[in-house]
């Protein structure tokens, strides 16, 4: 953790901030903070600083905090993600989080198990967290919007474009595409399937809404880790 994340229920009326739990924990006994100490912190969706540690306790951490700086800048990315096995998922939400992605769709696909969608790991809590502990980790306080779509087809066929706008550059990930793609300064949305790759129908669909397919080589990659790579690879 290299930034404590604030909520907005973590303030108190006299504009110090109460933390319990987990990130409490973290500050007692990985950062070794103690009255008088300094913290890097950020309240979420806002702007980051300097907490000073007041009192720290068995049960709670109290701060007097400081907000005087933005947190990094967006890279401008928007995701589009064939719904991964939930364990993947997990890993996936904290690495969009900490790349800066703008917003992350998780959609239905052909090779996606219908189960995925009711796993625990989409409750909102469960987001919240991965995404919190993604920020955290990069020091940025502004998550990702999070879109779940059960239905391609209309997703793709009614929404996308309107979501994306016509000014982004549009790639999608595909094993057996040109590997090279230039892409202009701007926005990047890009799409990225399951491990069994997007079907020809999915392809279609795609590129008859301006996604040109790009590979990532000829290695055939975990989708955490393809996630991270492509999102590298597009804003290095």
């Amino acid at each position: 953790m290299n930034l404590l994340l604030l909520r907005d229920d973590d303030f108190l009326a006299d504009g110090t901030a109460r933390l319990v739990g987990r990130r409490a924990l973290h500050a007692r006994e990985v950062l070794k903070a103690s009255a008088g100490a300094k913290l890097r912190v950020g309240r979420l969706n806002g702007r980051v600083g300097s907490g000073e540690v007041l009192s720290a306790t068995a049960s709670e951490l109290r701060l007097r905090v400081a907000l005087d700086a933005e947190p990094p800048p967006r890279p401008g990315l928007d995701l589009v993600l064939a719904l991964p096995r939930p364990k993947a998922l997990k890993k996936v939400l904290c690495a969009v989080a900490s790349l800066g992605v703008d917003r992350l769709f998780l959609v239905n696909a052909a090779r996606v198990e219908k189960s995925y969608f009711e796993s625990k790991v989409l409750a909102q809590a469960s987001v919240d967290e991965l995404f919190s502990l993604g920020l955290e980790q990069a020091r940025d306080t502004v998550p990702p919007r999070l879109m779940v779509r059960e239905r391609f087809r209309p997703f793709v066929e009614d929404e996308l474009d309107a979501l994306l706008g016509p000014k982004a550059a549009r790639l999608v990930a595909h094993p057996v595409a040109p590997k090279a793609v230039a892409v202009r300064p701007g926005r990047v949305a890009l799409a990225i399937g399951p491990e069994g790759g997007w079907v020809d129908f999915e392809l279609e669909l795609l590129a008859a809404r301006g996604f040109v397919p790009f590979s990532l080589g000829e290695r055939i990659l975990r989708v955490e880790v393809a996630v991270p790579y492509a999102l590298g690879l597009l804003r290095r």
